[in-house]
Parts: C-alpha cells; structure tokens; sequence
C-alpha cells in the first residue's frame, strides 16, 4: 500500500474534525468527573439502627457460646442402648449389632468391661461413655456374703421361710428381695392394678427392668395362693374397645378377634384362640384365666 493511498484514510471535513474534537472533549470530562466525584450512596443512620450496630457483639458472643455447647449425656443402662443411642455415643454398627446379638440371649453386661468384652469398643471411647453407665441396684450394691459357723447354729431356731401371695404383697414385702428397689416394687403393683390382680407367676418375666435372677427370688418369696376373683372379659360379647381393656390385647389383635368370631362364630376355649392370627401363643393359658368364654 503507498503512502498516498494510507493518506487518504486521514482525510477529515470540518464537521467530522469538530465532531471528534466534541466527542475527545467529553470523554475527558467524563473521566475528571468520574475520578473526583464520590458516587457511593448514602444512607441516612437512625438512632434505632446505632442500637441494633451496638448489640451486634453481644449476639456474636451468644451465637459463639451456642456453638461450643456439648449434647449432654445423661445416665443410663447400656444394656438398652438403640442404634440410635449408639451411634451419638460414638459406637460402630458392628459394636451396636454385637450388644444387640447378645440381648437377644437374654444375657446381660454388669460393668464396663463386661461391655467392652461384648462389644468390642475401643479403650478411649469407653474412657468417655462408662462414667455414665448405670446399671440396677441389685449389681451396683451386691452384698458380700458372710459365712456363719452352722457348727454353732441350733437349727431349731431358724425361722420358716414365709411365702406371701403375690396379690397381696405390699411395696415393702416387695422391697424385701434384694434388686428390688422403689421403682421395681411400684412397677410390679402398676402392673398388677392394670389386670386388676396377677393370675401366675410367670407374669412377672412380662415387667420390664426384673431380670431373671430377680424373678427367680420373687419366685421364691411369693406364689399365687388362691385364685382371686378376676374379673373377666366376655370373649364372644365383647366389643373392640372392651377387648382392649386386657393389656394382652392391643388394636389389632382385638380386630382380629371380632373378625374371627364373626367369620367363625362362637369361641369356645383357649384351642381356638391359638386359630386367631396374631395370638400371643406363649400366654394362652395366663390369658384364658382372664376370659368368659
């Protein structure tokens, strides 16, 4: 390309040298403007608004101590801990499934190692849950056995041993079996008022909190000794709601029964209890003892 032929792309009329004067006039006005002129916006400040700015530390600080607050732990029996419990406390699912597995034994763990044995828990982790462990009385506060010199003893002076019906025991006959405490003994007397009397011994492995050792001294401190007068449910009469006033019988199984009576008819012993779906089959004969068939 020539010079001549560049030249002509420089080549402006008057008007077009006075339009890009304008035009470079404005845009170095727009830049002086821009550069010392503030153009942030401003908002008028309220004495409301100076107070809320004032208490804002004292909310930080509220929120930063929420923070650094620890779930508290409160005592309980490792015995019954759930998947749930397990896992906040810092537990496996195979620590968990392995207490579960043993339970299911009906077996239980009595101290912190017994727990550690059957779970497999780490040393720190039990360091941390243990102190919270709490087990019942009669494993906390197991008495020492002294032995007596029988050589000593006139036999014929030791008292018989006085077996109490269960119906009648009070909550200090109760109180004194060893593992029984004021919670055990009240519990087994709510229980009772809730049949309105017992009608075997074998209900009393239905109490949540005996285990087996203690049931096997209650068996030998209380039996039933008569037969009360228990007041008892007309199983083929009997309405939904009214079957439900025996524990044994919950919604469901009590719809079972009206159904089964309705498709069936009359139902005349405990063998055809066995036939309704859902029966609790292990308790048919406790539970027949409360029914009018």
């Amino acid at each position: 390309m020539t010079w001549h032929a560049l030249k002509s792309y420089f080549k402006f009329t008057t008007s077009q040298r006075s339009g890009i004067f304008v035009m470079l006039s404005l845009i170095v006005l727009f830049q002086i403007v821009i550069y010392f002129v503030d153009f942030s916006t401003v908002f008028p400040s309220s004495s409301e608004k100076q107070q809320w700015l004032s208490l804002q530390t004292q909310i930080d600080s509220l929120k930063l101590n929420n923070r650094e607050d620890t779930p508290k732990i409160y005592p309980f029996n490792p015995n019954f801990i759930t998947d749930f419990k397990g896992y906040k406390l810092g537990m496996s699912t195979a620590e968990i499934d392995r207490l579960l597995a043993f339970r299911k034994t009906n077996k239980y763990v009595n101290s912190a190692q017994e727990f550690q044995a059957v779970t497999h828990v780490s040393d720190s982790l039990l360091r941390v849950i243990s102190p919270y462990f709490k087990f019942p009385d009669w494993v906390t506060n197991k008495k020492t056995t002294t032995y007596k010199d029988f050589a000593k003893t006139d036999f014929n002076k030791i008292p018989a041993l006085v077996v109490l019906d269960i119906n009648q025991a009070s909550q200090e006959d109760l109180m004194k079996i060893n593992g029984i405490g004021p919670a055990l003994s009240e519990r087994i007397l709510n229980e009772k008022n809730k049949f309105g009397c017992f009608v075997s011994m074998e209900q009393m492995k239905d109490i949540w909190g005996l285990s087996p050792e203690v049931i096997g001294k209650l068996n030998h401190s209380f039996k039933i000794t008569n037969l009360p007068n228990v007041k008892k449910i007309k199983i083929n009469d009997a309405s939904i709601k009214e079957l439900m006033q025996l524990p044994y019988f919950k919604y469901a199984l009590a719809k079972e029964i009206v159904t089964y009576r309705s498709m069936n008819g009359k139902i005349n012993d405990s063998a055809d209890l066995i036939k309704i779906y859902g029966f609790p089959v292990d308790k048919v004969k406790i539970i027949a003892l409360y029914l009018e068939f």
